[in-house]
């Protein structure tokens, strides 16, 4: 048994988590199917097990996603740029078909693009996924077909990560499977899924997250280095992953995260830096020289002010803030009353990446769908948080309806669009609001409370602490005590043992 870890764990193998009788919102929602299991319900006989049942729910509402884009499909692309934002059916894939050379067979990072552009912008290993599409497209038929048939392409291969997502965070907490309905029927998941390339970066970490979970650190950094190959999120991890692991002395699992990041992330990248720098380094000199943009609080700064700030400024003082988020991280994890589980210190770290960034592209939201799901599974937090990313993504394609037409009556001029945004903005701000309180008082974590510590945590689940700062150092004053169905646990400070 891990040190630290309890020995009054019942005699019975612990019995799965059921949200409907632990929260409102989902009991309320049951009701559509029948009402929440009841006592003599028999659990572990049928086939549709939870895991099951997630991944075909996930490809539901993937597939009405999909429907959600039809306006577009015979023509919104390509045939008056605003009944695409009109419809809120926009996609970013059959617009690149031909604006970065796929249609025209060209080589990504190594052929010169015609235009501004030059080279993609994109990382190695989505320009990969993006080529794989290419190939899986005919070649005959009006450029038009050809872009149609990309996008059912890139479609069909985005359901395929979605099923990943959805089948990892479902077995990330095994006690608590039926977690994951909220990754599968999050609205501004099904509705941003195609319009970018960004959920092979979220699947790569949520299997990540699935491997560090069951303490394979090594396969976890393997899966986290190639997700940063193909977005540059996923590396934020290993920064809140560090500051656990340095206060549960855990230096050998991190080493060993690390070292398979650094050198899967080397063998996607450096045949290409390599061969093709100009072309590899495009994504990095573009993320630097790119202008404030869509979504970000920058950009009503911008539009408000009679002289706004440079591109530069708004690099340094991003990266500023970001850096002093991050600081407030590592601070949390070290001096609170019981170690962070690792779901939520990514889940705030990544949040601070988003609120803080130059750009949020309305798909930025898939990078927190799995990680909310398992820092704060709590079902009205979660559509609260929903609605507000909802409401953003139809208020920037009425922006842009608005913008190409002039009309009003369009669209959504740029006061109602600064609304959309302090809309996005606050219900970040919210759900990170609520995780940072079951940080401070872990019995209010819906995880905790039923008797968990960390089941994401891997090898930190259960273990003692070996350095902290602050209030956690003096256990008696800060201690906390609260039952669940397999443990008591107790936080009693430097030691970390349970009581």
């Amino acid at each position: 048994m891990p040190s630290g870890e309890s020995t009054q764990a019942s005699d019975h193998e612990p019995q799965p988590v059921r949200p409907t009788r632990e929260d409102r919102v989902a009991a309320a929602g049951s009701e559509l199917i029948g009402g929440p299991l009841g006592r003599r319900a028999l659990t572990g006989t049928s086939w549709w097990s939870p895991v099951r049942v997630i991944a075909l729910v996930a490809i539901g509402m993937f597939a009405l996603g999909l429907v959600q884009k039809a306006p577009c499909y015979n023509g919104g692309w390509f045939f008056g740029a605003g009944s695409q934002y009109t419809h809120a059916c926009y996609s970013d894939i059959p617009h690149l078909y031909q604006g970065r050379g796929f249609a025209d067979g060209l080589v990504p990072y190594f052929d010169k693009l015609p235009g501004d552009m030059q080279y993609l912008e994109y990382p190695v290993l989505t320009g990969v996924f993006m080529e794989v599409a290419a190939w899986l497209t005919p070649g005959s038929g009006s450029l038009q077909d050809q872009a149609q048939w990309y996008w059912m392409a890139n479609a069909g291969m985005l359901m395929a990560c979605a099923a990943v997502i959805a089948v990892c965070v479902t077995r990330t907490h095994a006690r608590r499977p039926w977690d994951a309905l909220l990754v599968a029927l999050a609205p501004a998941f099904a509705l941003t899924a195609t319009i970018n390339w960004d959920l092979l970066a979220v699947a790569l970490t949520a299997a990540a997250m699935l491997m560090w979970s069951r303490g394979r650190s090594l396969a976890f950094g393997v899966l986290l280095g190639l997700a940063t190959a193909a977005k540059l999120y996923p590396v934020l991890l290993l920064g809140p992953l560090l500051v656990l692991c340095w206060r549960a002395g855990r230096w050998r699992e991190y080493g060993k995260a690390l070292g398979g990041a650094v050198v899967a992330w080397a063998v996607v990248n450096v045949p290409v830096m390599l061969f093709a720098f100009e072309g590899w380094s495009k994504f990095y000199t573009f993320s630097q020289e790119r202008g404030v943009d869509f979504g970000s609080f920058w950009l009503i700064m911008a539009q408000n002010s009679s002289d706004p700030l440079s591109t530069e400024n708004v690099n340094t003082f991003a990266t500023l803030l970001m850096l002093l988020c991050c600081a407030g991280v590592a601070v949390l994890a070290l001096t609170a009353p019981r170690r962070p589980r690792f779901a939520q210190l990514a889940f705030l770290i990544v949040a601070a990446f988003i609120l803080t960034n130059k750009v949020y592209s309305p798909q930025y939201v898939l990078w927190l769908v799995p990680l909310a799901a398992l820092a704060r599974p709590k079902w009205r937090d979660f559509l609260v948080w929903q609605a507000c990313e909802v409401a953003y993504f139809l208020g920037i394609w009425m922006y842009l309806a608005y913008t190409t037409s002039g009309d009003a009556h369009k669209g959504l001029p740029t006061d109602g669009y600064h609304w959309a945004i302090g809309l996005h903005l606050l219900g970040t701000l919210y759900l990170c609001v609520m995780v940072v309180r079951d940080i401070l008082m872990p019995e209010r974590d819906p995880v905790r409370r039923s008797g968990e510590d960390d089941p994401s945590g891997g090898v930190l689940d259960g273990a003692e602490d070996v350095f902290v700062l602050g209030p956690a150092a003096h256990p008696m004053r800060h201690a906390v005590h609260f039952e669940g169905p397999r443990v008591k646990w107790g936080t009693t400070g430097a030691t970390g043992s349970s009581l």
